[in-house]
């Protein structure tokens, strides 16, 4: 296994312009003030709304690779059995998994990174430090997460956001729901720490996802982590196609919890608490139980919930 953060990445000869322009910088002022932005597919990813997000960006905008990591040291594959091809009597494709580095250039031109792939289970000090390593080599001055986690909220209300930040002026604009807490941690989350401690903006969203429909896709979640990256970095990015997924998905779900009372009952609750709470806090529209925001530990066992609800149902297709 690798030991030093250097030996996990590889830069390609596409990054050579971005390292170049850095290298004549002597001005911390003069740097490109690149965005980077991640949704590393882990637990912390609910219906894959993160991972949805950045595949929906890189087919839609023009991209290229600039750096490789080295997942086969960084994924457990035992954890995430990769997939494997098999035709009557034999094996004939492998399908790696890959952590990579994107340029991509967003609908006005301008460009911007996305890191795109696995959350790795090993490494993660080493690994952030590379990214770090990237970060300061390519001329990337803010860093933004894209995440969802599962919440006791309805489908049929405007999917709501937890903002995070290494300065809270980078997200002024975004109420504080609640205080301190224990909860599972995440590269991504060690990455946004880190890259505070080195002085790089650093902030991200994470996006509520219905918890009943966590294990699935919800294309509502992943629009509404673009909208929100696009209001906080200025980027300009495609939403159109993915606004009518979520449209077309809005009205499958319906359709599905229609066939059952019980299923139309539970949403009608969550559709009660969730305006409650709205009409109680008017400009904030996080659902708390009986109009009041959850308890960190009613987080917090949320969390442990999905995450003990993903080892048992074992590795995504």
């Amino acid at each position: 296994m690798a030991q030093r953060p250097e030996d996990l990445v590889e830069l390609l000869p596409a990054a050579e312009p971005f390292v170049a322009r850095e290298a004549d910088v002597d001005d911390p002022a003069g740097r490109r003030g690149l965005v980077l932005v991640h949704d590393l597919a882990g637990d912390f990813d609910a219906a894959s709304a993160g991972t949805l997000a950045g595949a929906h960006l890189l087919a839609g905008l023009p991209h290229e690779v600039i750096a490789r990591f080295d997942a086969d040291s960084l994924v457990d594959y035992r954890a995430r059995r990769p997939r494997m091809t098999f035709n009557a009597d034999r094996y004939e494709a492998f399908t790696a998994p890959e952590i990579l580095l994107y340029a991509v250039e967003d609908d006005a031109g301008a460009p911007f990174l996305l890191l795109h792939g696995a959350e790795p289970d090993y490494s993660w000090e080493r690994f952030v430090a590379a990214v770090g390593s990237l970060v300061e080599r390519l001329g990337v001055t803010s860093v933004a997460a894209l995440q969802a986690i599962p919440m006791p909220v309805p489908h049929t209300r405007p999917v709501t956001v937890t903002a995070h930040a290494t300065r809270r002026q980078l997200i002024e604009s975004y109420p504080v729901y609640w205080g301190e807490m224990r909860i599972p941690g995440s590269v991504s989350a060690l990455l946004e720490l880190r890259m505070g401690e080195a002085g790089v903006d650093a902030f991200g969203v994470a996006a509520h996802v219905p918890h009943y429909l966590a294990q699935a896709t919800y294309p509502a979640a992943s629009l509404t982590l673009l909208e929100h990256l696009e209001q906080l970095t200025g980027l300009r990015l495609p939403t159109e196609s993915l606004r009518e997924a979520a449209d077309l998905h809005r009205t499958e779900v319906d359709a599905q919890i229609a066939r059952s009372a019980d299923n139309v009952a539970v949403v009608a609750a969550l559709e009660q608490q969730y305006d409650s709470f709205t009409a109680a806090r008017e400009g904030t529209d996080l659902l708390g139980g009986a109009g009041e925001v959850p308890s960190a530990e009613e987080i917090g066992a949320e969390f442990e919930r999905f995450l003990a609800d993903q080892d048992r149902r074992g590795p995504r297709d």
